[in-house]
């Protein structure tokens, strides 16, 4: 089981992140338009999974600001922007945002927290999503992963980069 901190505080997750090099789990997220996608909705596309706790927090927000600037730049990769945020929440804060570049996907009625090894067993965000990113290639093998270590922290938005190239 993965650990990471919440403003120094310890906290467990549900397990680890998919290894480098496996396939991805699937999964069945929430789409604005209440529809359910899923890794074959982005066949053919490298696809990074930004997944934040909830994008009605500072950190959140840049990062999904960040990777938006980012998507721009790898016309082969889709964004797709994951929380435990409804969706009418993440459509508010991508149109106030002028965030475009992105999908969103809620992971609110779904296992994915739990498939991703991301799931917060405890402290006051349990049950949100670790602040995580998983690189995917066209076929959906993991290229790239990486956990916060600190949630308050954003990620090595870099590191994410290199991996697509």
């Amino acid at each position: 089981m993965a650990k990471v901190t919440l403003k120094g505080n310890p906290v467990n997750l549900s397990g680890e992140l998919p290894a480098v090099g496996s396939t991805a789990p699937d999964f069945a997220l929430v789409a604005a338009d209440l529809s359910e996608k899923s890794l074959k909705d982005f066949a053919g596309k490298k696809k990074i999974l930004t997944i934040n706790p909830s994008y009605d927090t500072g950190t959140c927000a840049a990062a999904a600001r960040q990777f938006n600037k980012a998507a721009t730049k790898h016309g082969d990769a889709v964004v797709l922007v994951i929380s435990g945020d409804l969706p009418f929440a993440q459509k508010r804060f991508c149109e106030a945002e002028g965030l475009s570049n992105v999908v969103t996907l809620s992971a609110f009625r779904s296992s994915f927290a739990k498939d991703y090894g991301i799931e917060i067993q405890d402290g006051p965000l349990k049950a949100l999503t670790a602040r995580s990113v998983v690189v995917l290639d066209e076929n959906n093998k993991v290229l790239k992963t990486q956990l916060v270590p600190e949630i308050t922290q954003e990620p090595d938005y870099a590191d994410i980069e290199a991996a697509l190239s």
